[in-house]
């Protein structure tokens, strides 16, 4: 076993069993999918730590792949079931997309930084599992040009609301993410039921916020 298959192998056992993530459906995806693939080459010896990751490049804004344990969470409390499409908002790299294409029937992903999209297109284009289609857009947009989605999930938090992106569920739909407009900040579900969205806690949470989700300060005279 090579020492990156042992280190996948431990954060799966050390970091997201053991916070109550039992579906081995989520499990397997992540015992699978390389992380330090979707890391840049400098800094691969740090995939498996337990920490939200940089994969931007020197001198760019940065940009996270969320940490191990909160990934497995949000993927176990999204249920996506091997039917249904699925939209990952801010992708970055395309780690979480990788990993939504082993659950789901298809995935599309947007990013905003267009360097970011490049990487993330060329890794998942060698990715096994199913397709990713990914494209630059804002992370307030989604992907309209996809239409609905079963389930969204972001790669980080939100400081706003996210009525645009709701919008785009379909009957039944779920949005994951981490929400950080209150304190603390917490992992959040929306699901779309009879035409409305709802909304519940799920636990406490902390992830980087995503641009274009930042809370935009209000002018004061």
């Amino acid at each position: 076993m090579s020492s990156f298959a042992t280190a996948r192998l431990k954060m799966v056992d050390g970091q997201v069993r053991t916070n109550d993530v039992t579906d081995h459906r989520v499990l397997d995806a992540m015992l699978t999918v390389p992380r330090e693939t979707f890391v840049p080459s400098d800094r691969q010896a740090l995939a498996y730590l337990d920490q939200d990751l940089n994969v931007a490049d020197a001198g760019s804004a940065k940009r996270f792949l969320i940490n191990p344990m909160l990934t497995g969470k949000l993927l176990q409390a999204a249920a996506i079931k091997p039917t249904d499409s699925v939209l990952v908002v801010g992708c970055a790299t395309g780690y979480l997309a990788a990993l939504a294409a082993k659950l789901a029937a298809s995935v599309a992903a947007t990013e905003p930084d267009p360097a970011l999209e490049g990487r993330a297109k060329q890794l998942l284009a060698g990715a096994e599992g199913g397709a990713v289609s990914v494209r630059v857009a804002p992370a307030s947009q989604g992907d309209p040009a996809d239409g609905r989605f079963d389930v969204i999930l972001l790669n980080g938090a939100s400081a706003i609301a996210v009525d645009g992106l709701c919008g785009q569920l379909k009957e039944g739909g779920r949005l994951v993410g981490v929400f950080a407009r209150t304190r603390p900040a917490r992992a959040m579900i929306f699901t779309r039921s009879h035409g409305e969205v709802g909304s519940r806690v799920l636990f406490d949470a902390v992830a980087p916020i995503l641009p274009g989700l930042e809370q935009v300060p209000e002018f004061v005279f």
